[in-house]
């Protein structure tokens, strides 16, 4: 029987998403932010927002394992309340124990269950709507995402400016108790896999399917992700670091509230995010899979006026316009490019094996992710007062991916095309 798009079910889910995402959002703003505040150091924001990756890299793969042997709906009901008590208990030890010590621990333990907690959803959509759905329940998936990180930063830096950290761990904690009774009434399809009990020889089994799969059997998938790790490290690392360090420490923003424009900035590109999100459900039939090493073309070369600006721009505000335009455009481009693949990968893979999938390619891609985070904090600590150094370099490495690569996303429909 053919599912529709705008079932009940997946409303649950999207709603779930839009409180949790924003949740998300607001936490993973002002604790980083917080620290570097207090200590104005990119080196320690850098090496703690990498060490805080690492348990998603780790347990991103679990994730995959349980969301594909567990009813998916239990593990985001779950993980959404182990949120809120992580939260809860942060707060009342922040002012009481080492803050850097405490808040890389809670940092750790927030990115560990979101790379547990995102196969469960992303796997949730082939068993909630049919495979001609697929672009239009990513691309509203990815819009929520975006929705929820526009508002997330943008409140969280209006709270957090006025009344300090507090009020924002508290609204962040009410956001995933109420995403997960939210969860409780969504109706999942399930079907138990059979288990030999031994869950170690369970897990190497299923990893060794996974990997089985996109080696020999989907080996573009691979080469899709070897990208993306290259474009992680030399893209998404020098925003996630750049962006914060050069609103906050580096810019002569006068009276204005940096922490604020830095809100700003964060909701400029969750609304890129958004954008991008539109754009690719609209135009789901008109997108072609060959034709998305475009986009990353496009992202490279939007680095290139931050650095210019930089180097050239006297004002500070002038400055902050150009980077929060272009990371507008960036991450629109970004989320199509994200929405066509994922939505390729879904169609491709055999439903017991879509979650086990998802996860090796959610972990891959993110291994370069804390590395380019603590590269960009020593980057930015040694290009002081020459931070366009830094952003040029960055621009100048993913134009070289983007470029290089093209023709791996050129091939794709031929190779494709039997499966199809």
């Amino acid at each position: 029987m053919e599912q529709k798009l705008i079932s009940k079910d997946f409303m649950l889910v999207v709603i779930g998403q839009i409180i949790s995402l924003f949740g998300n959002a607001a936490i993973r703003f002002a604790l980083p932010l917080y620290l570097l505040n207090q200590t104005g150091s990119s080196v320690l924001y850098g090496t703690v927002t990498a060490c805080a990756l690492i348990p998603a890299i780790l347990l991103s793969p679990i994730g995959g394992i349980v969301a594909d042997r567990v009813n998916k709906r239990n593990v985001m009901v779950v993980l959404d309340f182990f949120t809120a008590a992580v939260i809860l208990v942060f707060s009342l030890l922040m002012d009481g124990v080492n803050l850097v010590v405490l808040l890389t621990i809670t940092m750790m333990l927030l990115y560990g269950i979101a790379g547990a907690y995102q196969p469960s959803v992303q796997a949730s959509i082939p068993a909630l709507v049919s495979p001609e759905h697929f672009v239009a329940a990513n691309s509203i998936i990815n819009m929520i995402s975006s929705f929820s990180s526009l508002l997330g930063p943008v409140l969280g830096g209006i709270l957090y400016s006025a009344y300090g950290l507090e009020p924002v761990l508290w609204v962040c904690m009410v956001c995933f108790l109420l995403s997960a009774i939210m969860e409780i009434f969504i109706k999942m399809p399930f079907v138990r896999q059979s288990s030999n009990g031994n869950i170690w020889k369970m897990i190497k089994a299923d990893f060794a399917e996974s990997f089985r799969f996109i080696h020999r059997e989907k080996p573009v998938i691979g080469n899709v992700v070897l990208v993306v790790c290259g474009i992680n490290l030399f893209l998404s690392a020098m925003i996630t670091v750049g962006m914060p360090y050069i609103i906050t420490e580096v810019l002569d923003l006068g009276n204005l509230q940096a922490n604020q424009l830095y809100g700003f900035a964060e909701g400029a590109l969750a609304a890129g995010g958004l954008a991008g999100g539109i754009c690719a459900g609209v135009f789901a039939e008109k997108l072609k899979i060959e034709k998305s090493g475009n986009l990353l073309v496009v992202c490279s070369i939007c680095v290139f006026p931050i650095g210019a600006a930089l180097l050239l721009f006297s004002s500070g505000l002038a400055v902050y316009m150009v980077l929060t335009g272009c990371c507008f455009v960036i991450m629109s481009c970004s989320t199509i490019f994200t929405v066509q693949v994922m939505s390729f990968v879904q169609s491709e893979t055999p439903q017991n094996l879509i979650g086990k999938v998802i996860a090796v390619i959610l972990t891959v891609s993110m291994c370069a992710q804390p590395l380019g985070n603590a590269l960009y904090g020593v980057l930015f600590e040694i290009c002081k007062d020459m931070e366009w150094a830094a952003v040029l370099f960055s621009g100048a490495a993913s134009l070289a991916i983007a470029v290089s690569t093209k023709q791996i996303f050129g091939k794709l429909s031929k190779r494709i095309e039997p499966h199809c």
